[in-house]
């Protein structure tokens, strides 16, 4: 039996992370950090852990023609992930990130987003018959929105589920958010959505409510070490995450949603798609990077049979 086809839609970046006590303040030099240089970008996060989480997996993106885009294209290759549809740009270099992490496993991003704020909707209209066989799209924000909402549309217009993972955070049209099936913001990507601060879950409540009377189906709200809160058919669930002791939260959103589009192109349930994205994403915490930091299934299946949460 052939595997649905997942759609990713979105950003490639060279991550360049430095490890060090605290985040800096305005003029502020910190010595004694520790250098990694790893591929990032939540777009290709997101397409290498559907690849790792067992997804058959599509990426359009587009990268620069220089060492950091052929880096990736390799890296993409050895992911086992489809690059038919991966451009390189000869006028714009690839997209860079530039990350601190502190030691409480916050972080701070910069990026220059290069040949990823150059993937129009042209060049996704060479791409139609590969969005149009697909049984899920998933899409971010590092992309131009234009080329996102163009995306959604179309796969909107043959009843394809989208996914839409609204970082970084921005206003959102209406227009956009009816073709969205599921949105899966965190804290302070709902609160710009809703015009509400989550606080708690009341609030969090209150906040997917207020998106969903925008038109989204369903929205799904991440709250770091407190799992998350589902909005679907008008009814909340809480899910719990697994306990973990964290230090570097990068990609782990990328790794929730990457590993939600799996679970659902596999048949499972919204509540129990949430349940497996939130495991996925609490053993990304537990190492640093971006991509370096994300699970593969096997590992993702050994978390649920120990950590006791029932879903």
């Amino acid at each position: 039996m052939k595997k649905p086809i997942i759609t990713v839609v979105g950003s490639s970046n060279t991550d360049m992370v430095i490890k060090a006590d605290h985040l800096p303040g305005p003029g502020e030099t910190i010595l004694g950090g520790t250098f990694f240089m790893n591929p990032g970008g939540k777009g290709a996060n997101q397409a290498v852990a559907v690849a790792r989480l067992g997804g058959k997996v599509s990426f359009i993106c587009k990268t620069g023609d220089d060492i950091f885009g052929r880096q990736s294209l390799q890296q993409f290759k050895e992911e086992g992930i489809d690059i038919s549809f991966l451009i390189i740009d000869s006028l714009h270099p690839s997209g860079v990130a530039l990350i601190t992490v502190d030691k409480k496993a916050e972080n701070c991003i910069v990026v220059a987003s290069g040949a990823n704020a150059a993937l129009t909707p042209s060049d996704l209209m060479q791409a139609r018959e590969l969005i149009l066989q697909s049984a899920i799209i998933l899409m971010q924000l590092e992309i131009p929105l234009d080329s996102v909402s163009y995306t959604a549309a179309m796969a909107y217009g043959k009843n394809i589920p989208v996914v839409l993972n609204p970082a970084p955070a921005c206003t959102l049209p209406d227009e956009l958010l009816r073709h969205i099936s599921i949105l899966t913001p965190n804290k302070t990507e709902a609160g710009m959505l809703s015009g509400i601060s989550i606080q708690d879950m009341e609030s969090a409540k209150k906040a997917a409510q207020k998106i969903r009377e925008r038109g989204v189906k369903t929205v799904i709200i991440t709250l770091g070490s407190n799992g998350a809160l589902v909005l679907d058919e008008n009814v909340f669930t809480h899910i719990p995450v697994s306990p973990v002791t964290a230090v570097d939260t990068t990609a782990a959103g990328d790794t929730f949603n990457g590993a939600l589009v799996v679970a659902l192109s596999e048949g499972k349930d919204i509540l129990q798609a949430t349940a497996f994205a939130g495991r996925a994403a609490a053993i990304s915490v537990t190492r640093i990077g971006a991509q370096a930091s994300i699970p593969y299934k096997h590992e993702v299946e050994a978390l649920i049979v120990n950590d006791n949460i029932p879903i």
